[in-house]
């Protein structure tokens, strides 16, 4: 569903992503883990062409995007999540979730977004900077799911949030994935949601993958210790 070969990504003189390879199965969940400043917004931000490619390729389903603007990529299926969740604060929780729907050419948002996320049904005429960080990150998803992506980014989306609240998301992800059919890459620094989340833990350390592993059988002590700082 994504495949990423030999990514290298740069600010100025100075490169961060160092020739990156990592292919993504249609309905994998993996999470990238690494400390900051290791590389995983980055490469989110990459892979969504907010930071142009240096070298290297980025394919949705066999078609290259790499040198696609971030709306081309947004209609050629990838959704991004951004760290910190951006949503639009002075905007309503329907108007927000609504300006996912431009790359569809739908005029109303599925209900099954909001069977998802009911909180946001409730809330819909309430502004979204009144919501909660959880609701906003419950908002900032469904923002992205409204433009029917294949592949979801989601750039650190535990920061911030409360541990219950944590937990719920990883479940609700995992509903995505299975009734939506997509691929979800997530950049966490939190081992237990990455735990509860994802099929494959993929490790970046100073803009290069140094491990990757399947859920089952995982290594927790060796992954906790490129974690710790």
């Amino acid at each position: 569903m994504l495949n990423i070969s030999e990514l290298r990504s740069a600010y100025g003189e100075s490169e961060v992503l160092h020739g990156l390879d990592l292919n993504v199965a249609p309905g994998e969940i993996v999470a990238i883990m690494g400390r900051n400043g290791m590389g995983k917004t980055t490469l989110m931000k990459t892979l969504m062409g907010i930071v142009p490619a240096k070298s290297g390729q980025v394919a949705v389903e066999g078609a290259k995007v790499t040198d696609m603007k971030p709306y081309q990529r947004v209609a050629n299926g990838i959704a991004y999540v951004p760290q910190g969740r951006m949503i639009f604060s002075s905007m309503t929780v329907q108007e927000n979730v609504e300006t996912g729907l431009t790359s569809t050419g739908e005029k109303s948002v599925p209900e099954d977004i909001y069977e998802l996320f009911p909180v946001l049904l409730e809330m819909k005429n309430r502004r979204g900077g009144n919501l909660s960080g959880g609701q906003q990150q419950q908002l900032a998803i469904a923002r992205a799911l409204a433009s029917k992506p294949k592949v979801l980014l989601l750039d650190e989306p535990t920061e911030g949030i409360q541990p219950s609240i944590i937990r719920e998301m990883a479940r609700t992800l995992r509903r995505i994935r299975d009734e939506k059919g997509l691929s979800i890459i997530v950049s966490e620094q939190v081992l237990s949601f990455a735990l509860d989340v994802a099929d494959r833990v993929v490790v970046i350390e100073n803009g290069a993958f140094v491990h990757d592993s399947p859920r089952e059988g995982i290594d927790e002590a060796k992954v906790s210790k490129f974690l710790s700082v």
